[in-house]
């Protein structure tokens, strides 16, 4: 299917508040009720790339002089447009010249956030080579396991994890110079060394059918696969983002990033995409809570892009604590379910502040769901929004493949122009969750209502089989979250000769004198579900594992399960 079928050039109009739900019974596809219209129509031109796309968007000269992209929250370094669109063309000029970086070479970077990751991430894609990111505290098996697999030519490294890349013996270089003198050379010095040249004289331009990046899945429920991205999908997504932020009025917001780059929220977000709106972004390196705090009230912070476990902080803690959250007025959620209970608690503790869930995962380049008003997200505050433009879906019945009316539950599949192109190098894979139509199979257990709201149920290989019935741990985790003692809470399957599984939770316990017991969890659960759904066991833990995107691993604890099951019948 052309980006011109997904680029929104049909009659459809977004009405705030239609409740047109774009169903097709026909069909069985949900198509979304939302339109780009001409003004974001996605570029259907074919030679061009995310970093051009990007930089074309960016303030005029008169403006960008002044205009602030970035601010460092740690040092308040500041960086300017026009220093960062002058950062970008000069390090692309010497990753082209001195190292010899060209178009389909793959660049491994190794960082947390700071203010030349988005400088790097764009002078990358400008040369048409592919980027793929990795989380700083990845262990040096899984950093050697990733630069093999993506087949990395050149690594970027913080000064802090240059000696996970060293076995891999693939050269690097580093983002700026570290205390001990090493003479390695820098990202800092390659820009300060060369002076843009103009990329029309770079050999072989990158086109939207590239590929622009590799970023590997969590792997929450099985092995990290490298999800292979266009520049076409970015593109894509991008001009969403810069469409969603003028109909939300968002153009003079300060945003806060402390979610990671190096995963697809933060890098279409804040490492590419907000740029276009000519936003201003308060950087943290990494996350701490009262860090956080400090940051918003400092810098008079307005929107922060979000995950469950800082709204659930923010709920506990934020209005307990001496602070000044009153810059805020939008806080949105994604990357992991966001529960109606937690929604609620939010609004009542800070009614000035607008709480938009949304969904998105990296095979759809990081969104796919919106809410376009504060209104829609309160009158459906246990939905994550309607379709982005361009998108449609289907939700489709696990046992026959039918596609399902509203209301009706299944597997949520997607397609729009940002999905993958595959999972790299693994053909099997990639054939079981894109079909040959194009549709991506999210393995989310979902449900749309009459309006075409998309409602998140769990993940379905997740999902809990109780004497037959189905259990769903993220709506008995919400319950759990909204204990006053229970700052965090997963529930996992436990195998059970009689039932087949019983839910079993892993509970973080706030600090209290009364010392929260186990029977009084299950209590607690069992008088708000029906019998097959009441929590059997329960542990306490210091901390639930999660991956970087929030998601909890479960499959860490299924393990930790089973070695305390293993001693216990030694």
């Amino acid at each position: 299917m052309s980006l011109q079928e997904f680029s929104g050039g049909d009659d459809r109009v977004h009405i705030a508040g239609s409740t047109t739900n774009g169903f097709d019974p026909k069909t069985g596809i949900y198509h979304s009720p939302l339109n780009l219209g001409p003004r974001y129509k996605i570029p259907a031109k074919h030679n061009l790339d995310t970093a051009t796309f990007v930089l074309s968007q960016l303030p005029p000269h008169h403006e960008a002089e002044s205009r602030v992209a970035l601010i460092d929250s740690a040092t308040n370094e500041r960086v300017t447009y026009e220093q960062l669109l002058h950062s970008i063309h000069a390090l692309a000029s010497g990753l082209y010249q001195a190292l010899g970086v060209r178009k389909g070479d793959v660049v491994f970077l190794l960082s947390p956030n700071s203010l030349l990751y988005p400088t790097i991430c764009l002078a990358v894609l400008s040369i048409g080579a592919i980027l793929t990111t990795a989380n700083p505290i990845n262990t040096e098996s899984e950093i050697g396991k990733q630069v093999r697999d993506s087949g990395a030519k050149l690594a970027i490294s913080s000064p802090e994890e240059l000696h996970k890349l060293v076995p891999t013996g693939v050269p690097t270089i580093l983002t700026s110079r570290p205390l001990s003198g090493d003479d390695s050379l820098t990202i800092e010095q390659l820009i300060e060394g060369y002076d843009p040249i103009p990329t029309e004289l770079m050999q072989a331009r990158p086109t939207q059918s590239d590929t622009a990046a590799i970023l590997y899945s969590s792997g929450t429920t099985g092995t990290s696969k490298g999800v292979v991205l266009t520049h076409a999908n970015f593109i894509a997504i991008i001009t969403m983002l810069r469409w969603t932020v003028d109909e939300t009025s968002a153009q003079d917001d300060v945003f806060l990033c402390f979610i990671p780059m190096f995963h697809i929220y933060g890098l279409a977000f804040f490492g590419l995409g907000l740029f276009c709106a000519g936003t201003t972004t308060v950087l943290m390196q990494r996350f701490e809570f009262n860090t956080m705090l400090d940051a918003i009230k400092t810098h008079k912070v307005s929107n922060i892009p979000a995950v469950p476990p800082v709204i659930l902080g923010l709920v506990k803690y934020a209005s307990k604590a001496a602070c000044d959250l009153s810059s805020l007025r939008r806080v949105s959620s994604g990357a992991a379910p966001l529960s109606k209970e937690l929604i609620d608690e939010f609004r009542e503790r800070f009614p000035w502040v607008e709480m938009r869930p949304g969904y998105g995962l990296t095979e759809s380049c990081g969104a796919a769901t919106i809410f376009i008003s504060d209104k829609q997200a309160k009158a459906h505050s246990a939905s994550c929004g309607v379709l982005l433009p361009g998108f449609s879906a289907k939700i489709v019945d696990i046992e026959t493949g039918e596609a399902l009316p509203p209301y009706k539950e299944g597997e949520l599949w997607l397609k729009s122009p940002t999905i993958m192109q595959e999972y790299l190098g693994n053909v099997e894979s990639t054939l079981a969750t894109i079909d040959s139509n194009g549709w991506l199979k999210t393995g989310d257990l979902c449900y749309f209502d009459e309006e075409g709201f998309l409602f998140i149920v769990d993940r379905i290989k997740e999902l809990i089989k109780h004497n037959g019935y189905q259990v769903a741990p993220a709506e008995l985790e919400a319950i759990l979250l909204s204990h006053p003692q229970i700052l965090d809470a997963a529930v996992i399957p436990v195998e059970d000769e009689e039932a087949g599984q019983i839910p079993m939770a892993y509970v973080v316990r706030a600090a209290s004198p009364d010392g929260l017991t186990e029977d009084q969890v299950i209590q607690f659960v069992a008088g708000q579900v029906a019998p097959y759904k009441k929590v059997r066991r329960v542990d306490f833990i210091s901390a639930i594992p999660r991956s970087p995107a929030s998601k909890i691993l479960r499959k860490e604890l299924v393990i930790l399960q089973n070695k305390q099951q293993t001693v216990s019948r030694l």
